[in-house]
């Protein structure tokens, strides 16, 4: 038997200094040089980022950008701090959020002693202690303080740098202001006061414009503002604040501040999407709640015009998000819908074009909610909120958004939906409890449209809001807005599917935004999808985090909907960049009487192809493979599946897999658990007919 020589380390050794220094001098160019690689590979991405972002503009937008670079650069050696204009606070403005009559008050001020206590929920952070007042330039989750540079040029996508900034971000976004003013008006206690001033005078000091992350974005300084209107309001217009005259004097600079900023750097050309939106609402709010300056007036009608022109262009009239991304959806419908209250609330309403397409966008929301308030994750979310009112564990940001849809368009469907009035609606809607309880649900027609046509999703289904309901929705829309699509997914004729208000196959979700790249790269990825994926690639070619290069294209081919039958057919494009060409077909066809799905995949080419078929389960299924296919149970719930059959297929199940990566659902953003993923596999060549059964 051979000998086995070991050699073993040991931390403490006797080693000599100048041994040790022997040591480092002929490590340290193997250390300089994986800098060196390390730095160079950085600055390629980043070149190659620049290089993929100037692709998807236009020569209109190359000069806007020219131009605008040469107002920042200006704006870095003059930042104008101190030309703040004294403010006129005479001047009245109306109320457009309000204590209600009854104000659940246990969770607020629950909430409001926690943030007392310095602990913050912060996404998958739980219960932080960040202090009271929190470092505001720290990122919460990874301790990394970012720089007080001039913000519009920090690299907030580095996390070296800056962190996570979505954490940092989120925190700055002041939301937990608006819960202290409530708790403040709603029990007088002068406490909660105290502690909104202490965090907004420390923000002033620690985040002076226009230096730091905290300047680096205009929708964070949009949203910020709109957090801080509401507290205003909450504070009794102000009033509370009249025996602490510098500390308002120096808030209401920094206001002034945030509108200009906000005013120079709107998101415009490709990046006109949801951020232009929040921009422009921010301003709008904040030129109503403080018309203290000769320039609110012309903020005010620069935002109306940019809300009244972009509700149109980023919303299809047939209520969809040209994101195609629901949470973004039930994001701008907050900021939409908070407009139109405040608009209300001034004397100037906003246009019927603008109030009709505000309801075409709530009634595809209800559209797509199965009978239990479930809605398929498509695209980006971030879990954003705009405003944090109802802090009970029950609330839902969709029910509540179908909630606020039923006080103010008097809708009988929308409030069967949503089933209760939440908190957020009755903080913002005059009398919302009276025009609750005077809407007659109990027989109203559901609001359940089938085609979208423009947006791109089809509802297939029976026995709608019943305990036996069959609710499946099938994308066949764009890939995203605009030329970078930023927060679409590469899901084109994927499907989502709930029977009886349980989920069945599911989209997993988003999980990351900036960190994490393969995790990024997996959840908007086609892998993640309950569709077809050729060769392993994505239907898709991404550019970045969020821009996308070449763009599949898929296209519905028929539909129809009668009492026996529903049927979709559609096709898409996104492999037709492989060197042999390739177009997927799909044919979705639902047998009503027999509850019988059929899904009829071809997969057209000349050559020879790896083809996987993808099947994403809800975390809480359990996956069988049986006799008669796969078996897969939630509870007391079980649907059946029938998988291809075909020489040299495979399938198997995932859970929790890391290579590669399948099996994984994330219900909220940077949180993420494991969940079965059933992937159906065969090598195939030429024109190939694969047909999927799903017995309900």
């Amino acid at each position: 038997m051979g000998a086995t020589t070991t050699r073993s380390f040991c931390g403490r050794c006797s080693t000599s200094r100048s041994g040790i220094d022997s040591m480092l001098e002929r490590e340290a160019p193997g250390r300089i040089w994986q800098r060196r690689r390390r730095r160079l590979g950085d600055a390629m991405q980043r070149l190659g980022w620049y290089w993929n972002r100037l692709r998807c503009m236009s020569p209109a937008e190359l000069g806007h950008r020219a131009l605008r670079a040469l107002r920042t650069r200006a704006e870095r050696v003059r930042p104008g701090i101190s030309a703040v204009p004294p403010a006129q606070t005479a001047v009245s403005s109306a109320l457009w959020i309000r204590v209600p009559d009854t104000p659940e008050i246990e969770h607020c001020v629950a909430a409001a002693e926690r943030i007392a206590a310095g602990r913050f929920d912060l996404f998958a952070l739980k219960g932080a202690q960040l202090g009271c007042p929190p470092r505001w330039n720290v990122d919460p989750r990874t301790g990394v303080e970012a720089p007080l540079s001039f913000g519009k040029h920090l690299d907030y996508r580095d996390p070296r740098l800056v962190g996570d900034i979505k954490y940092l971000w989120e925190l700055n976004r002041h939301q937990h202001l608006v819960t202290l003013a409530q708790a403040h008006a709603v029990t007088g206690q002068r406490k909660y006061f105290d502690v909104l001033q202490a965090h907004l005078e420390s923000w002033v000091a620690a985040c002076p414009h226009p230096r730091g992350p905290n300047w680096a974005s205009a929708l964070e300084a949009a949203l910020r503002l709109i957090s801080w209107s509401a507290a205003w309001q909450l504070l009794g217009n102000g009033r509370a604040l009249t025996a602490h005259e510098p500390f308002r004097e120096r808030w209401l600079a920094s206001i002034y501040q945030h509108a200009r900023f906000i005013r120079g750097f709107f998101s415009l050309y490709s990046s006109a999407n949801n951020h232009l939106i929040g921009e422009a609402a921010g301003l709008h709010i904040a030129a109503l709640t403080w018309p203290c300056w000769p320039e609110a007036a012309r903020w005010k009608r620069e935002a109306r015009r940019i809300l009244e022109r972009e509700i149109v262009l980023q919303n299809a009239a047939d209520g969809v998000n040209r994101e195609q991304a629901v949470a973004y959806q039930r994001y701008e419908l907050e900021l939409l819908i908070l407009c139109a209250i405040a608009a209300e609330a001034d004397g100037e309403p906003f246009s019927a074009s603008y109030r009709a397409r505000l309801l075409a966008m709530l009634e595809y929301l209800a559209s797509i909610m199965d009978v239990s308030g479930n809605v398929p994750m498509l695209g980006d979310s971030d879990d954003a909120l705009v405003l944090r009112l109802d802090h009970r564990p029950q609330f839902c940001s969709y029910r509540s958004t179908l909630a606020t849809g039923a006080v103010l368009f008097r809708r009988a469907d929308f409030k069967r939906k949503a089933g209760t009035l939440d908190e957020r609606t009755r903080w913002l809607v005059p009398d919302a409890d009276r025009t609750f309880s005077g809407i007659d649900g109990r027989n109203a027609r559901l609001p359940v449209r089938c085609a979208f046509p423009e947006g791109g999703y089809y509802v297939l289904g029976c026995e709608f809001e019943t305990p036996r309901e069959i609710r499946l929705v099938v994308d066949a829309g764009p890939l995203g807005y605009r030329e970078i699509a930023a927060h679409g997914h590469a899901d084109a004729l994927a499907f989502w599917l709930s029977v009886g208000g349980v989920e069945f196959f599911v989209d997993p979700g988003t999980y990351a935004y900036h960190t994490q790249a393969a995790w990024r790269r997996y959840f908007r990825g086609t892998a993640a999808h309950n569709t077809v994926r050729i060769d392993g690639v994505d239907q898709s070619q991404p550019g970045g985090n969020f821009m996308w290069l070449r763009k599949a294209r898929a296209h519905c081919a028929a539909w129809s909907s009668a009492p026996e039958r529903d049927r979709f057919e559609g096709w898409h494009d996104g492999y037709r960049a492989l060197p042999d060409p390739v177009i997927h077909r799909r044919r979705i066809e639902l047998d009503k009487r027999a509850r019988l799905i059929t899904i009829d995949d071809t997969v057209e080419a000349r050559g020879r192809h790896s083809v996987e078929l993808l099947f994403h389960c809800s975390e809480q299924c359990n996956v069988a493979h049986a006799q008669d296919g796969v078996m897969v149970r939630r509870g007391a719930s079980t649907v059946r599946l029938h998988l291809p059959e075909a020489d040299g297929s495979e399938s198997r199940v995932y859970h929790g897999s890391i290579t590669p990566l399948f099996g994984w659902v994330s219900r909220r953003f940077d949180e993420r658990e494991p969940a079965p993923t059933i992937v159906w596999r065969c090598e195939v060549e030429g024109v190939v007919h694969l047909r999927t059964q799903i017995a309900c």
